[in-house]
């Protein structure tokens, strides 16, 4: 599993082209040639790039599920509606999709946001949003997903 760090401001032209972070661009060196899925967030108006590895361990998820119950087949439809295999060149260039630039609202400022191991793509002032509309109720959800009776990971 790959865990990426940290939060980059950066540039988009209106045509979708983005030139990675080289920070980012760094931690995703070892996965480049694999290859990476673009997708809609399913909660969030941001798009989200998978390395393939990830995205492979998901669709083994999606593909366990039981086709011939409806809410099974409609949920794989939208969840994988707008789905763009992409690739990162070795300058670490992108090229993200009108579908996707168009759903996320992605205007000349942009933000990439590392999220375990994925990346999220946002418009800045969205993303600024979203942050400062969960800083309220933060506490509460840091004590209920972390705090809880959820089993703790070994420290090694």
């Amino acid at each position: 599993m790959t865990n990426l760090i940290g939060t980059h401001e950066c540039k988009i032209d209106a045509k979708g082209r983005l030139l990675l972070p080289s920070a980012l661009k760094k931690q995703l060196l070892p996965i480049l040639e694999e290859g990476f899925v673009l997708k809609r967030s399913v909660f969030e108006p941001c798009i989200e790039i998978y390395p393939m590895r990830q995205w492979q361990e998901l669709m083994k998820k999606v593909n366990g599920l039981n086709r011939f119950k409806k809410k099974n087949n409609d949920f794989i439809r939208r969840f994988t509606a707008g789905v763009k295999l992409i690739e990162i060149d070795a300058s670490g260039r992108l090229l993200v999709p009108k579908d996707l630039y168009s759903f996320a609202g992605l205007k000349k400022e942009i933000v990439l946001s590392s999220a375990v191991d994925i990346i999220e793509i946002w418009d800045k002032n969205k993303y600024e949003q979203a942050i400062d509309g969960a800083t309220d109720d933060f506490a509460e959800l840091a004590e209920e997903v972390m705090g809880g009776d959820n089993e703790q990971p070994e420290l090694s």
